[in-house]
């Protein structure tokens, strides 16, 4: 089998990192709530939209270190690349951010994968944009595609014939029309058994 997956919020797990960010930078109040869309609707609701676009840039760029990968994901890179399957990342983002300073932010994904043990930094795909990330994942001939947004799944790009995975850990997503997990345990027993 070949399994392709995203990277942002499908094996990086952002949780607090937005947060712990902005307070270095001294951005935000410490009594603010700790998720990305707090961090983004504040700034954005303080007249500081571009503050939060460049503490993307310095988040994917040059903080990887505060980020984790999902429960259970570098497992189940482990058990199917143990099992034989081939598994790339694919996934999407501009290469430098659009303001600040110019961090390879597809560097600093790929330097995650490596040092949490997942896959070779040159199994790793980037693209920057959506087209290019369906583009590739057709290129490597997915038979499953693991995502965290349903707009990829239903992208017309989407690699004919391959099963999309719906990675829904906040279950935002509650009835979606695509097989939905919460967690890669879940994930894990639905493609490897």
């Amino acid at each position: 089998m070949r399994i392709g997956v995203d990277f942002d919020n499908t094996i990086a797990n952002y949780d607090g990192v937005f947060h712990a960010a902005a307070l270095e930078h001294g951005l935000i109040p410490a009594t603010l709530g700790t998720g990305k869309n707090d961090v983004r609707d504040y700034l954005n609701g303080s007249g500081q939209k571009d503050k939060f676009t460049e503490l993307q840039g310095y988040v994917y760029g040059s903080r990887m270190d505060l980020v984790s990968p999902y429960a259970g994901v570098t497992e189940f890179f482990e058990r199917a690349q143990a099992a034989g399957h081939d598994v790339f990342v694919i996934s999407h983002k501009t290469k430098t951010p659009i303001l600040g300073p110019a961090y390879d932010m597809h560097a600093s994904a790929r330097a995650f994968l490596f040092i949490h043990g997942m896959l070779e930094p040159r199994l790793a795909h980037f693209e920057e944009t959506k087209e290019g990330k369906m583009g590739r994942a057709t290129d490597l001939k997915v038979d499953v595609f693991i995502d965290d947004l349903p707009e990829i799944l239903e992208h017309p790009g989407f690699p004919v014939g391959a099963r999309g995975i719906l990675f829904d850990p906040e279950n935002r997503w509650g009835a979606a029309k695509f097989e939905r997990h919460l967690d890669w345990a879940s994930i894990s027993r639905a493609l490897l058994g």
